[in-house]
């Protein structure tokens, strides 16, 4: 049996739906999704493996101009992950397409990608009357020649096993890079302080979620059926942190009641979650403590 395997790049704008696509593709909930910019961070590898195929998939955050270091982390993470990739989704929002953004991200991205297999997947098609799709792909096909276009609805899983046998097509032959049943290339405690993280984006507004990192220092198995964990949110400033401490330890602990459910749904055992809030001025500029935290 011939077996195929391969890196595919899921690359886009923010909120085009790349986390929700890579979840309905893996029928697992690996990547944080949440209406904010910049939910991604890293980049995210999920593996989906069959009895003949194994795509490994990154999941990039958002492309946006950078103001900042971590964005321009992020921008790394994005370029690195292309290079890195056999066949590039580039999901493309329907109900949102900007062709002049388009061009410049072919003018950012173009010398990474003219030698990748290709694939714009045109989401959201769930939103639009589907006689205004062909249309659009037509007009889109002007800008990639040499690339498929197919209209999917990640959220709604229209058309995503198509994408997915166009993917499988284009991967290269070539024994597996991991074993069948893992899921992801990130540990444990990376997907607890997305989860505590996914809480913040949820519960607060304006500059808050943005200028939060979670960091855990402590992960520790008590028992067979208690794990011990210790995390910190970090922020900016200090009035950041009391807005989320909030009035009489509210917002922290409405916080960690959310999270610890959703950790313990995802570890599979009893929770003990310990959260602090503390600041570290403009952390979002610091190239030494990003690379620290996020490389």
């Amino acid at each position: 049996m011939i077996k195929k395997s391969g890196f595919a790049a899921i690359f886009g704008k923010p909120n085009a739906g790349k986390s929700t696509l890579l979840n309905h593709l893996l029928k697992y909930n690996l990547s944080v999704v949440n209406r904010k910019v910049q939910t991604t961070r890293n980049k995210i590898l999920g593996i989906l493996t069959e009895e003949n195929y194994q795509i490994v998939f990154i999941d990039t955050p958002g492309e946006l101009e950078p103001k900042y270091e971590l964005q321009n982390f992020m921008l790394s993470e994005i370029k690195s992950s292309l290079d890195e990739a056999d066949v590039v989704i580039q999901i493309t929002d329907i109900l949102n397409i900007n062709f002049e953004e388009l061009r410049k991200t072919e003018d950012r991205f173009g010398e990474l990608l003219k030698n990748k297999k290709r694939i714009i997947a045109l989401n959201k098609i769930d939103l639009i009357n589907k006689d205004k799709i062909l249309p659009v792909i037509e007009k889109l096909s002007g800008l990639y020649i040499n690339s498929d276009i197919i209209p999917v609805s990640a959220l709604k899983n229209e058309n995503t096993g198509e994408l997915l046998n166009l993917i499988v097509k284009y991967l290269p032959e070539g024994d597996f890079f991991y074993d069948k049943d893992e899921l992801t290339d990130k540990p444990e405690k990376f997907f607890v302080s997305e989860i505590i993280r996914e809480k913040i984006l949820r519960f607060y507004h304006e500059e808050i979620p943005y200028s939060v990192m979670v960091n855990i220092t402590e992960f520790k198995e008590r028992s067979e059926i208690l794990t011990y964990i210790n995390a910190d949110i970090v922020v900016e400033r200090e009035t950041q942190k009391i807005i989320i401490i909030g009035k009489k330890g509210e917002g922290l602990k409405r916080i960690g009641e959310k999270a610890r459910m959703d950790i313990e749904n995802f570890l599979n055992k009893k929770v003990y979650l310990d959260l602090f809030v503390k600041v570290r001025k403009d952390w979002r500029n610091d190239k030494k403590f990003i690379r620290e935290n996020y490389g």
